[in-house]
């Protein structure tokens, strides 16, 4: 709209907080945002600073804008939905814009046993369309996969080894459990 020539060029110029209004009530339609998400939006959009902070604030003053609900229906969503770990969902929450006191606050309750249960489903889904491989290579993509989406190496290891129902299959490795590694970035991608 304001980045745009004809009739929008020339409303943006009039009324700047109300298209950036726009924008962000549109954004708002589609999901839930965060306010960085939508600072981020006004911004490529060519918003002022300040026209942007004005709307956000306003935004956020009716309700409209929360990040601490947002937060929690991230956090709730990508656990149900993705299986992601207590360390998945802190970098989910961040790569969102979401306050580290904010995302402290929604991963108050993950972990722990929950966690561990989420990890037994997860490899428990997976196993399924793994018939046929061989338990290395099993291993080695479960545990991968765990990695990948937040969960500690230590966890992914006896949960894998567990439900493949043998701990020498570790023993086998040259590198033992060390040769899993964590993965830097998890949440990304599925094994």
């Amino acid at each position: 709209m304001a980045g745009q020539g004809g009739r929008g060029a020339v409303e943006a110029e009039r009324d700047p907080v109300g298209v950036a209004r726009e924008i962000c009530l549109r954004q708002l339609a589609v999901r839930a945002r965060s306010r960085a998400e939508l600072a981020g939006t006004l911004r490529r959009r060519g918003v002022a600073d300040d026209v942007a902070e004005a709307v956000l604030d306003r935004l956020t003053a009716v309700g409209l804008i929360d990040d601490d609900a947002f937060a929690t229906a991230v956090v709730s969503s990508a656990r149900e939905n993705r299986g992601l770990a207590r360390r998945g969902l802190a970098v989910e929450l961040r790569r969102r814009g979401v306050d580290d006191d904010v995302a402290a606050a929604a991963l108050a309750d993950v972990g722990g046993a929950d966690e561990e249960a989420t990890a037994r489903e997860l490899v428990a889904r997976r196993l399924r369309t793994m018939a046929g491989l061989d338990r290395q290579v099993q291993l080695r993509r479960l545990v991968a996969m765990l990695g990948r989406k937040g969960y500690p190496t230590e966890l992914a290891v006896r949960v894998v080894t567990e439900l493949l129902g043998s701990e020498s299959d570790l023993d086998d490795h040259p590198a033992g459990a060390a040769g899993f590694g964590d993965v830097d970035e998890p949440g990304h991608g599925d094994g």
